[in-house]
């Protein structure tokens, strides 16, 4: 376990309260950790690399690197400016919090919620585990300004549509007390200890990535014109906000009330569209890996891997996917209006299951977020809630004309375009979207 990290003899006398971040990974405007801090008792910042999770990934995977660059920055902070730490502990979350609670006299411990189906089974587990031991566990609301059933239809149930739940999401914020949590000004309550245990990568056996979580932008400027820029790929006109908004490096509460601040309705509607995926995953656990309208599992997918392995590598022979897909292997991100374009390919033009997008996706997306990955492909593949109609094949050539009409995109990322390196389109488009839609038309007629 961590015993090689540091030697605690025997328990420690004082009691604590224990802050457990996940994906909340700042002191600033931290809902759990405010209230965590606003007790009696010093509180002790926990980590844990969970290996539940961590088993599954590739050695070098950049999402790791990013998350253990962020911890060791927050350590430092509290090292040099409060005399405190952060407890970091490689292991399963139930035998860490065991070997917490056996070192630790622990009064309670704090989180913010989690809205994933692995998420929801671990805590319940946590919460039993505490409980066990007669210690409290106390989760809030951190990560979205609506959970659950806090925004519904006037007779219940959950919105099956993203329009009239924005437009209910927009009504119910009118009537909220919208503020935000000064957690960074109590900073001074956390435990003071500067050697608490700690994990480097190799500790947890990953590598440093090559890959590099560029810096997001909150500009005006960007903001303002968001309508006009955010489709457009060879431009820097997204706030790549994504990662920093899945990991909790920026509160989610800032990036609201930065869009309130320039009345942007369509980078407001694209935050909302966040809180609609998480909610329908949170109703319907199951849709993360079956179709939401059960129909479209009757789909008979070719599933040919030669073909899988070309999208992969980004060698279809169509450039503007080719770009999208060489861009997401290289550098762990792709723009949103290539999600799109790339899924609506491998699902309709290659006949390929939306489940396998969605887990290569898993595997190379920086700001993977399951209720948004599961909701965009299942978008795109026309089985999900609010999704694109079936017949809605994506033209890949339109589409370079519409959002990269003089290529800038595509030579940037396939500098082989336009020469005899470059391979011949693996399908005929008109053929590919007449087989989709009959292929599609026998699985959801009756």
């Amino acid at each position: 376990m961590f015993r090689n990290v540091i030697q605690i003899s025997n328990k420690m006398s004082d009691k604590v309260r224990v802050f457990w971040f996940r994906r909340d990974m700042r002191f600033e405007d931290n809902v759990g950790l405010y209230h965590a801090l606003s007790g009696e008792f010093q509180v002790l910042p926990l980590f844990i690399f969970d290996k539940h999770i961590l088993d599954e990934l590739p050695k070098d995977d950049a999402r790791i690197t990013f998350i253990h660059d962020e911890l060791q920055k927050m350590r430092s902070y509290l090292q040099e400016h409060h005399n405190s730490s952060i407890a970091t502990y490689h292991d399963t979350p139930e035998n860490a919090i065991k070997q917490l609670i056996e070192d630790f006299e622990v009064e309670a411990i704090y989180t913010n919620r989690d809205y994933e189906p692995y998420a929801q089974k671990r805590d319940a587990k946590i919460d039993a585990l505490l409980a066990e031991n007669g210690i409290e566990f106390h989760n809030f609301k951190d990560q979205v300004i609506f959970e659950k059933t806090e925004v519904e239809k006037n007779d219940g149930g959950m919105y099956l549509v993203f329009t009239p739940y924005m437009k209910q999401w927009k009504k119910e914020f009118k009537n909220i007390d919208f503020k935000t949590y000064p957690s960074e000004d109590f900073l001074d309550k956390t435990y003071k200890n500067t050697r608490l245990p700690n994990v480097s990568l190799s500790d947890i056996g990953f590598e440093r990535s090559s890959i590099k979580v560029l810096k997001h932008n909150l500009d005006k400027t960007l903001l303002k014109d968001y309508e006009e820029t955010r489709n457009i790929p060879s431009i820097e006109g997204t706030s790549r906000l994504s990662p920093y908004l899945r990991f909790g490096t920026i509160g989610y509460r800032k990036v609201i009330e930065k869009a309130l601040s320039v009345k942007n309705e369509t980078f407001l509607d694209e935050l909302i569209w966040r809180e609609f995926y998480k909610a329908i995953l949170y109703h319907y656990p199951e849709t993360q890996d079956r179709a939401f309208k059960p129909k479209y599992d009757r789909i008979e997918w070719r599933n040919n891997e030669e073909d899988f392995e070309k999208w992969k590598s980004g060698q279809t022979g169509y450039p503007i996917v080719d770009a999208g897909m060489r861009q997401l292997n290289e550098t762990g991100w792709m723009h949103n209006r290539l999600r799109m374009v790339v899924g609506s390919f491998l699902c309709k033009h290659l006949l390929i299951d939306w489940r396998w997008g969605e887990a290569y996706f898993a595997k190379r997306l920086l700001d993977y977020e399951m209720s948004s990955n599961v909701g965009g492909w299942q978008w795109v593949a026309g089985s999900g809630v609010d999704a694109a109609p079936y017949f809605r094949v994506f033209n890949p050539y339109s589409q370079t004309d519409r959002f990269d009409k003089d290529k800038k995109f595509i030579k940037k990322w396939v500098p082989e375009f336009e020469s005899d390196k470059y391979p011949e389109p693996m399908v005929e488009h008109k053929m590919a979207r007449e087989r989709c839609l009959e292929t599609y038309k026998d699985a959801v007629k009756n």
